[in-house]
């Protein structure tokens, strides 16, 4: 697929595995000004596409705001608050929790997942990362007089003005529709409109739907993610920025400049992820020193750090 080498593995001083990926960086005007692999090729970019779905959903008449408005672009970790939160976005619309359609999950994160299965509790559609996203679908369903029963066929209107919505600000047309891990229609696109997508949300002027996505992201990171993830931590420490992350190795990042970042690991996995978006935001000029953490991966032996992933030279210089 034309993947180059983006992140190694070192265990000590030996190079033990890598990983490939492709990685684009656009410009204010969306232009690519950083390269690797065939950032031209069309992707699913998975839970990516979240913010871009939460604006077609906005320019659909949804009313929300703040945290329920990034708990709509989330791939959240399940825990309390996250799980109210869909279910008040449910409540507000005169729905209870047996509408969601997204698949039955337990929490994503680790801590909310331990305490979950502790308390002897089951898997269900509101603790899956997506049911933010999926509350606020049938919000905007109802809002506009749309059935709910259906709202996750592609040929639902919702979903038809997703993807108008998302070929609007990613500038160029969806090349394929597949079914997400949660049951939702997928859109395809490239790499690069991705980025381009991701840079026009985040340097939207105020007033707008998409400054309004932008900004409920990264005034309340800890809705889009959870506690210990890296999207939070992104969020939370750099102004301005977006980020989201998605399955099958997918990251992407808006920049208030009008920048923006998107990448895909080959190989779908997800510990090479932030390093690269380190490597490539410091690139751009970009201070990272706050999340710097996040430039490397330990490699474990024996329960301590003998190593770690690296970006690779091509990316680190």
């Amino acid at each position: 697929m034309g993947h180059e080498v983006v992140a190694e593995v070192w265990r000590g001083d030996f190079l033990e595995s890598v990983h490939h990926g492709t990685v684009v960086a656009t410009d204010a005007s969306g232009a690519p000004v950083l390269s690797v692999g065939r950032p031209d090729d069309i992707t699913f970019p998975r839970s990516s596409n979240k913010p871009l779905q939460a604006l077609a959903m906005l320019r659909g008449g949804l009313g929300l705001d703040g945290p329920l408005l990034a708990l709509a672009c989330a791939s959240h970790s399940g825990e309390d608050f996250h799980v109210a939160g869909a279910l008040e976005i449910l409540s507000s619309a005169g729905l209870g929790e047996e509408a969601l359609r997204c698949t039955p999950d337990l929490p994503l994160g680790e801590q909310a997942r331990a305490r979950h299965l502790a308390q002897g509790l089951a898997a269900a559609p509101k603790y899956m990362n997506c049911s933010g996203k999926h509350a606020a679908m049938l919000a905007t369903c109802v809002v506009n007089g749309w059935s709910t029963e259906d709202y996750l066929d592609p040929a639902h209107p919702l979903q038809v003005a997703t993807r108008r919505t998302i070929e609007d600000v990613a500038g160029e047309p969806v090349a394929q529709v597949g079914v997400d891990g949660c049951g939702a229609p997928i859109f395809a696109i490239s790499l690069t409109g991705l980025a381009r997508a991701f840079g026009r949300l985040a340097s939207a002027a105020p007033g707008t739907l998409e400054h309004r996505v932008a900004a409920a992201m990264n005034a309340h990171p800890e809705w889009v993610g959870g506690t210990g993830r890296d999207v939070t931590a992104l969020m939370g420490a750099l102004p301005g920025v977006i980020a989201k992350d998605g399955a099958e190795g997918v990251y992407a990042v808006g920049l208030p400049s009008g920048e923006g970042v998107a990448l895909k690991i080959a190989d779908g996995s997800s510990r090479a992820r932030a390093v690269v978006v380190i490597a490539v935001l410091k690139r751009l000029g970009v201070d990272v020193s706050a999340v710097e953490d996040l430039a490397t991966v330990p490699v474990l032996g024996h329960g301590r750090a003998v190593g770690a992933v690296k970006p690779s030279l091509a990316l680190a210089g």
